[in-house]
C-alpha cells in the first residue's frame, strides 16, 4: 500500500509522455496531398489485317511510291531470291531478303510478282510492272 501512489504517478507519467508524443507528431506531420490517378491510355483498335494474317489471310500493304521494281530472280530457297529495285530514280540494284535499301528501309519478302519492304516497321508493297 505504501507504493500505490508511486505506481499511480508512474502510470500517469507514461500516459502524459504518450499524449505529448502523439500531439507532437500531429503538429510535425505534413499535410496529406490528394492522390491523382494516372491518365488512362486510350487503346487503339487492333489492325484487322493483322487478324487476317493470323487466320491465314493475306496482309494488305501500302504501295511504295519512290521505289520501282524492275525484276525478280526466283530461287528454290526464299533467302536466295533477288529483287532488282530502283530507288528515287537511281539505277536499279539487286537486293536479297533483309538487305537494306536505304536507312530504315529493308527488303522483307520477295515473291513472284511483288516485293514487300519494311519501312521503319510499316509494310509497303512494290508490284512488278506488267509485261508490255
Amino acid at each position: 500500500m505504501k507504493r500505490t501512489p508511486l505506481f499511480i504517478s508512474f502510470v500517469l507519467f507514461i500516459a502524459l509522455c504518450a499524449s505529448a508524443a502523439y500531439w507532437v507528431l500531429q503538429v510535425i506531420q505534413p499535410k496529406t496531398r490528394p492522390i491523382i490517378a494516372p491518365p488512362s491510355a486510350t487503346q487503339s483498335a487492333p489492325d484487322i489485317s493483322a487478324a487476317a494474317v493470323l487466320l491465314g489471310g493475306k496482309a494488305h500493304a501500302t504501295l511504295a511510291n519512290n521505289f520501282k521494281l524492275t525484276g525478280i530472280i526466283l530461287a528454290g530457297h526464299p533467302a536466295e531470291r533477288i529483287a532488282i529495285i530502283a530507288a528515287d530514280g537511281q539505277p536499279a540494284l539487286p537486293f536479297r531478303v533483309h538487305a537494306e535499301l536505304q536507312k530504315g528501309i529493308s527488303v522483307q519478302e520477295i515473291q513472284q510478282g511483288y516485293v514487300l519492304l519494311s519501312d521503319h516497321g510499316a509494310v509497303k508493297r512494290i508490284d512488278l510492272p506488267a509485261a508490255q
